[in-house]
C-alpha cells in the first residue's frame, strides 16, 4: 500500500548573535542556494552591522529535522531623515527571501512582517525573490539588473564590447594610465578618495569610510579593489565583491578627469579580465533605474537589462520609504549636495548615509 507523502513541517525562528556554528550553516546554505547572492551572506550582514550601526537578524526557516529551508537577512535601519524600516539586505541591491520551499516562504514573509509590528517598524523591504502573497506590494520596472558572460582572454573581451564603447576602451588604453588591484590601506585610501569625490558629483552622500573597510575585512579573498591611476594619482576606483564565479562591480566611480582619460571605461574593462584570471565566468554590473544615464551606459557595454523584483509590505496608512537618489522630492536637496565643497560634503555624508540602508 502506498503511503501519502506529508511534507516536514517547518518552523521559523530568529537568529539575534553571531554565533559560530550558525553563521557557517548559513553560509554553506547560500552557497549551495541558486539565488544565493554575497547580499545574503554573513559576511555582508555583519558588515553593515559593524560600520553603521544599525542592527541585524536571520530569520531561519527550518524542518522537524532542523535543516534549514529558507533564510531572510534584515537589517534594522532607523533614520530621523529617511524613516524606520526592515530592510533585506541593507546597502544592497539584493538580498530577500533565499528559499524554494513554498511553505519557507511565506512563513519567513510572516515572521519579518511580525517582528516589524513587535517593533514598530512601519515596512518591511525585500531587495529580491520571491513575492510571498498579495499583502505585499510587487515592486517591479524601476530598476534593471545587467549581467553577461565573460570572454576567454584580453582580445575577445575587447572585441565583446560593441563598436562605439569599445573605441573608448582603445582611447583608454592608449592614455598613460595604470592599473592596479589590492586591499591594502594605500588601495583603500585611494578608492575612498575617489568615490567620495564621485557621489559628490552625482549629488548624493557618501558611505562611511567604515563600511568599505569592513566590507573588505568580511569578505576576505572575495573582495578587491581596481585602482586607475594616472601619473601616480587614483583617478578612477571600483571595489567588487566575487560570489560564485561572478564579480559585481560594486562601489566605484571617478574624478572629472577620469572622463577625458576614459579611466572609468578602462577600469571596468581592466576589472572583467582580472576577474577571467580570478576564475569568474560572469560579470555583474549590478542596477540602475530604468531612464537614468547609468542605465544607458551600461547596456553601451552590450549588457542586456533584466527587470528586478522587490516586494515591501506597509503598514496601513503609512507610506514607504523613498531613498532614491532620482525622485522628484530630492531633486533639490541633489542639487544642493553638488555644490557642497568636497571636504564638507565627506564630513557630513556618512552621517545621512547611514540611514538610508
Amino acid at each position: 500500500m502506498n503511503m501519502a507523502f506529508r511534507p516536514k513541517s517547518v518552523l521559523v525562528r530568529i537568529l539575534d548573535r553571531p554565533d559560530p556554528n550558525e553563521l557557517a550553516r548559513i553560509e554553506a546554505f547560500v552557497a549551495a542556494a541558486a539565488e544565493g547572492t554575497a547580499f545574503h551572506r554573513p559576511a555582508w550582514v555583519l558588515s553593515v552591522s559593524k560600520a553603521c550601526g544599525h542592527e541585524w537578524r536571520y530569520l531561519l526557516a527550518e524542518d522537524g529535522d532542523g535543516i534549514l529551508q529558507g533564510i531572510l537577512p534584515l537589517h534594522l535601519i532607523h533614520s530621523a531623515l529617511f524613516g524606520r524600516a526592515l530592510v533585506s539586505s541593507g546597502f544592497a541591491v539584493g538580498g530577500g527571501i533565499l528559499s524554494d520551499n513554498d511553505q519557507a516562504i511565506q512563513l519567513l514573509a510572516d515572521e519579518a512582517w511580525k517582528f516589524a509590528e513587535r517593533h514598530s517598524f512601519p515596512s518591511v523591504e525585500l531587495r529580491g525573490g520571491p513575492v510571498p502573497d498579495q499583502r505585499w506590494q510587487h515592486v517591479e520596472g524601476v530598476y534593471a539588473g545587467f549581467v553577461v558572460s565573460l570572454a576567454d582572454d584580453d582580445d575577445s573581451q575587447l572585441l565583446a564590447i560593441p563598436r562605439k564603447q569599445r573605441a573608448e576602451v582603445r582611447k583608454g588604453l592608449n592614455n598613460d594610465l595604470m592599473v592596479r588591484v589590492g586591499t591594502g590601506q594605500q588601495d583603500r585610501a585611494d578608492h575612498y578618495t575617489v568615490y567620495a569625490e564621485s557621489v559628490r558629483n552625482l549629488g548624493t552622500p557618501v558611505f562611511p569610510k567604515d563600511l568599505f573597510n569592513q566590507v573588505l575585512d568580511g569578505f576576505g579573498n572575495d573582495a578587491d579593489i581596481l585602482t586607475v591611476l594616472h601619473e601616480g594619482k587614483p583617478v578612477a576606483s571600483v571595489l567588487s565583491l566575487y560570489h560564485k564565479q561572478t564579480v559585481m562591480p560594486y562601489w566605484g566611480g571617478g574624478t572629472w578627469e577620469a572622463r577625458r582619460l576614459r579611466a572609468n571605461d578602462l577600469m571596468y574593462y581592466a576589472l572583467m579580465n582580472h576577474a577571467r584570471e580570478r576564475g569568474c565566468r560572469m560579470f555583474d554590473f549590478g542596477r540602475s533605474k530604468f531612464g537614468t544615464g547609468a542605465f544607458s551606459f551600461k547596456k553601451n557595454w552590450g549588457f542586456e537589462p533584466q527587470a528586478l523584483s522587490y516586494a515591501t509590505r506597509t503598514t496601513e496608512g503609512e507610506t514607504a520609504r523613498d531613498v532614491n537618489p532620482m525622485s522628484p522630492k530630492y531633486r533639490a536637496q541633489v542639487a544642493l549636495w553638488q555644490r557642497l565643497p568636497l571636504g564638507v560634503a565627506n564630513r557630513i555624508g556618512p552621517i545621512i548615509a547611514k540611514g538610508l540602508g
